[in-house]
């Protein structure tokens, strides 16, 4: 049962097998080299010493090389061992290897454990347990294995230096089962057995282990043992029994300063701060004397209690200690510092350490980065690369979170480099930073491949591929990943935060009620984000009704509640209600922030309510100190022009305190178009187009601008520009959800199974407008055909995604359909008929509202 290792023999001989019985392999002949020499030969003064040590031992190589050892002479006495034509007796073995353990001599122990192998087919006791002991000093746990297993007796220190070895090297589950073999062979474990034991069951958290463990250990009478009880106290506190560990704690006799340490600890791990802290100020009171461990571990705690009196307080007890200088305890005031927040503080003291080591450095980088300081994080960063510090895992995993923050790719991939170099890709807490920098950097092909190699993957690794897939607009992906993921990890609030954002950029919503219901089954609906986030599924599917409700069960509603439901209503064009919610909202004692404003300008720009609009817009400064941003001003640029007051709305960019941006110029030139306004129009495309140089949609109102006008050589200028700059590209698409399941229809796609039986319902539906006196393919003109938004931002996807709704629903059945651009003139009115025809309710939603069609009008308003 030795530890895993890649191509080792079976992992499990058996412990009581005869020595001739074990396995050939691995069995090392003597080898010739010398310590500090390449040559066979060794040198005068090694060779006259071992003559002189072998004549005064009357030619006893046994003796000599006892003698060497005795004086520390270590190559002489692995030179005379190997160059001696008969094996040393067992008392010179053992004198060798305790002095190869001794000077942590690792390759000369190893040499002498191959002469030893070599020429000894078993092992004594004596010699065994000096080479067990060792060989797991060097961390050669494959090794002590082999001799453990050449030893045909054992007593408890054989037993005790395995458990702890296998437990040193992380093998917690073999240390276990060693346990068990050294009870079935009828060894009584001591009082240094226990503490082994317990911590491998608190590594593993194997809580019903360590109940059965704490039952041997009173069995056996060593339950007043300090060193057992603390392990005990420890034991429980890592597998979450704060309850239990602090039993064994108050019922010891005799305490030591480990024992608190270990309690205090305790309450910490298990997000118990302020017991921990109470304990420690009862460690005060009983005159036990703190050692660093224990201010160490309470400073960094301390900061997580958002008392900035009682850390200075502790910085102040350290200084008094005499721990002010230590690079632990300034490593942990930094760490402190950082978690309240006073990253000067913690600056401070980072500049006055005479020494710094890389958790030094790493605290400083991982402060600035959970603080909203990316920037200064990677500074600090490069900084330590200067200074020639190597970086931990802890270091490029912080180092790559501020990366992800700032998009900065560039850094990204030398720390994936450098992660890759020192090995640090295999841990977790790396390739998950690694996932959301590539995420958050638009290139999710390169999370793909770091997932696909990890070879462990926590739910973080998980939501990290879920969230970075809606966030690069892939929600299928992102769906089909939660689905994988059910199979083997179970989500957390975070995974369904997600994958709801997922369903709702989608419309999904049979799938965002079934993980509603996961949400439910886990018990997370009240958690964090997940209330809002239920709330924005059910708002973007268009289900006013569940949203309504879910609002309404919400019990703790924050602004980004209240923010949500005034969208909705405005994206259903609502805002006349949107402004009545906002009245309940500040009745309710919550404080509007800027997304609020945004909300609310929206809602009375497409309701054209202008006098409250400017009272929405003046209010955001003069009643809650909100200072106007760009998407404000460009709200405001959109309500003027919808309504045609465009020399108001050219003035009003003209006393913005800001510089204007494309949006902002754009709602000007988009109210031009509507009021067929040239001069102006014009004027604004020129600011937009300097802006948004390839930005297509505005390069289609300029052209529906001159269209309406009837300016074709104009609009012929326009889409030659377009074509040479390749904008005249379509990637309008439309999801529809059919018995649970999304179908996905592209601009002139032609590869749906069922596309012959989808253009035959539109030709029919199309033909009955004809014969109504409505031309489905009427536009401006011919010309205007090629350049208007039909053919460049809309695509006609949705009239697919229609039509296969109504072939695959009952008659009478509403079509939700969801659109990735906006929905053109031509496609509103063909919709508007459609609903008309079929009697049907039907509802787009575009990446600028809900167009719910019902009997031949929209929700709207517009006539298409």
């Amino acid at each position: 049962m030795p530890p895993p290792a890649t191509a080792k023999p079976h992992l499990n001989p058996p412990l009581l097998r005869s020595p001739h019985l074990l396995p050939p392999a691995r069995h090392l002949a003597p080898r010739n080299r010398r310590l500090g020499s390449s040559s066979t030969t060794a040198p005068p003064s090694v060779a006259v010493y071992a003559a002189e040590a072998a004549e005064s031992a009357f030619s006893d190589h046994s003796a000599a090389l006892r003698k060497l050892c005795a004086h520390g002479q270590l190559p002489q006495a692995l030179w005379l061992l190997e160059s001696s034509p008969e094996p040393p007796d067992e008392d010179a073995y053992v004198a060798l290897f305790h002095l190869c353990e001794w000077r942590r001599a690792a390759e000369a122990g190893m040499r002498a454990c191959e002469h030893a192998d070599a020429v000894h087919p078993s092992f004594g006791l004596r010699l065994g347990n000096a080479m067990l002991s060792m060989l797991v000093r060097f961390g050669e746990s494959w090794h002590a294995w082999r001799v453990f297993a050449k030893m045909p007796e054992r007593d408890v220190f054989s037993w005790n230096i395995m458990i702890g070895g296998y437990g040193k090297a992380g093998f917690l589950e073999q240390a276990l089962d060693l346990y068990h073999r050294m009870l079935w062979a009828g060894i009584r474990p001591d009082v240094y057995t226990f503490p082994c034991v317990l911590r491998s069951c608190g590594g593993i958290q194997d809580w019903r282990m360590g109940r059965e463990v704490h039952a041997h250990v009173l069995r056996f009478g060593f339950g007043v043992e300090v060193d057992v009880l603390n392990a005990l106290v420890t034991m429980y506190a890592k597998c979450r029994d704060v309850g239990a560990a602090r039993k064994v704690f108050d019922g010891m006799a005799l305490t030591d300063c480990i024992s608190w340490n270990a309690m205090i600890a305790g309450h910490f791990e298990n997000h118990e701060c302020e017991a921990g802290l109470e304990l420690f100020l009862d460690m005060l009171d009983d005159e036990v004397q703190p050692n660093l461990m224990t201010i160490t571990s309470v400073t960094v705690a301390s900061g997580l209690l958002a008392d900035l009196d009682f850390a200075k307080e502790m910085h102040a007890l350290a200084v008094k200690r005499g721990f002010a200088t230590d690079v632990a305890f300034c490593n942990s005031l930094i760490q402190m510092y950082s978690s309240l927040g006073r990253m000067g503080e913690a600056c401070t003291v980072f500049s006055r350490m005479e020494t710094r080591d890389a958790m030094s450095w790493t605290a400083m980088i991982s402060g600035y980065e959970k603080n909203g300081f990316p920037d200064k994080a990677l500074e600090v960063y490069a900084l330590m690369e200067v200074n020639n510090v190597s970086p931990d895992d802890v270091t490029v995993a912080s180092a790559l979170a501020a990366c992800a923050s700032l998009r900065r790719l560039d850094v990204g991939i030398k720390l994936h480099e450098i992660a890759m170099s020192k090995g640090f890709i295999r841990y977790v807490v790396v390739a998950n930073a690694l996932l959301e920098m590539y995420a958050k950097s638009k290139h999710i092909d390169k999370a793909i491949e770091v997932f696909k190699y990890m070879p462990n993957k926590d739910v973080i690794s998980w939501s990290s591929m879920i969230a970075g897939f809606s966030f690069n607009h892939k929600s299928f992906e992102a769906l089909y990943y939660f689905r994988h993921m059910m199979a083997d990890v179970k989500p957390n609030s975070v995974t369904f935060i997600a994958a709801l954002a997922a369903c709702a950029a989608t419309g999904s919503l049979r799938c965002g009620k079934e993980i509603h219901a996961h949400v439910l089954r886990r018990g997370v609906a009240s958690e964090g984000y997940v209330p809002n986030a239920l709330l924005d599924l059910y708002v973007k599917c268009g289900q006013t009704d569940y949203a309504w409700a879910q609002f309404s069960v919400h019990g703790e509603k924050d602004v980004v509640s209240w923010n949500i439901m005034l969208t909705g209503f405005v994206s259903h064009g609502h805002g006349d209600i949107a402004l009545s919610f906002f009245s309940e909202m500040l009745e309710a004692g919550e404080h509007p922030d800027d997304v609020t404003f945004v909300a609310l300008l929206c809602g009375c720009s497409r309701g054209g309510m202008v006098s409250q609009g400017w009272e929405v817009f003046h209010s955001m400064t003069e009643k809650y100190s909100i200072v106007p941003n760009l998407k404000h001003y460009a709200c405001m640029v959109d309500l003027l022009s919808r309504v045609g007051r465009l020399t108001e709305a050219y003035d009003f960019i003209g006393r913005m305190p800001i510089t204007p941006d494309a949006a902002v110029w754009g709602a000007l030139l988009n109210g031009c178009r509507i009021h067929r306004h040239i001069e102006l129009g014009e004027l604004a495309a020129k600011y937009v187009l300097e802006l948004e140089p390839n930005d297509a949609g505005y390069h289609v109102l300029l052209s529906d601008l001159y269209a309406d006008a009837g300016r074709w050589d104009e609009v012929a200028r326009v889409r030659k520009t377009m074509r040479e700059k390749g904008l005249e590209q379509d990637y309008g698409c439309s999801w529809v959800e059919v018995k649970g399941d999304i179908h996905a229809f592209l601009t002139d796609d032609e590869t749906h199974p069922q596309i012959k039986e989808i253009n035959a319902v539109l030709h029919g539906i199309y033909e009955r407008m004809k014969a109504s006196g409505f031309d489905p393919f009427d536009s401006h003109s011919l010309e205007d055909k090629e350049v208007s938004k039909d053919d460049v931002l809309c695509g006609h996807s949705e009239r697919l995604a229609v039509a296969f709704g109504l072939i695959n629903t009952t008659p009478g059945t509403s079509i939700s359909v969801t659109k990735n651009q906006y929905t053109c003139h031509s496609c509103h009115g063909i919709l508007r008929m459609i609903s008309k025809i079929v009697r049907r309710e039907i509802t787009v939603r575009d990446t600028k509202e809900f167009h719910h069609f019902r009997d031949g009008s929209c929700s709207c308003g517009g006539s298409g």
